[in-house]
């Protein structure tokens, strides 16, 4: 819970068995933090996949999104920039700029922060498959571009381009 200030005034404590966690886009996310735990001051998502694990170019109209690269190597395309991003870098983008990623290195695993929590966890949650623990993470097939897009704009996200390749 938060305070009118935004303040997080209420403790928010769990563990791996009470966080979400979905196959999503070819990857593996788990909802550390969602915006309903915290006010919607932000979410906090951990990614996982393989090589090409990847996002279609897009932007959030009302949150920055942040990557914190833990193991692994990403190319992260932003605006007319593109990096390479390794174990221990951070990319910070702006909310409005199209941007995308996709994972480079055999595998990868990652933090985003959405700030404030615009609703990218929840478009995350809605469009994923629940993930089972007992079950192997194989990909599953999202929805094809069209509805992706369509369902991406309901929660403020606008696909812009194609998915990065790696």
């Amino acid at each position: 819970m938060t305070s009118p200030s935004g303040a997080i005034t209420t403790p928010v404590l769990t563990d791996a068995d009470t966080q979400d966690a979905v196959l999503f886009l070819g990857g593996l996310v788990r909802m550390r933090a969602r915006a309903g735990d915290t006010g919607g001051t932000f979410a906090l998502l951990e990614h996982s996949g393989e090589r090409g694990y990847m996002s279609p170019l897009h932007l959030h109209e009302s949150d920055e999104e942040t990557f914190l690269v833990l193991d692994g190597t990403l190319r992260v395309e932003v605006g007319d920039e593109t990096r390479s991003v390794g174990s221990g870098g951070l990319a910070l983008l702006p909310r409005g700029l199209a941007h995308g990623f996709v994972v480079t290195s055999p595998t990868a695993r990652f933090l985003t922060l959405h700030t404030p929590g615009g609703g990218f966890d929840a478009f995350v949650a809605d469009i994923g498959t629940p993930f089972d623990e007992s079950r192997s993470a194989d990909p599953v097939a999202g929805p094809d571009p069209a509805e992706l897009t369509r369902l991406a704009a309901t929660y403020g996200i606008q696909i812009v381009g194609p998915p990065l390749l790696p």
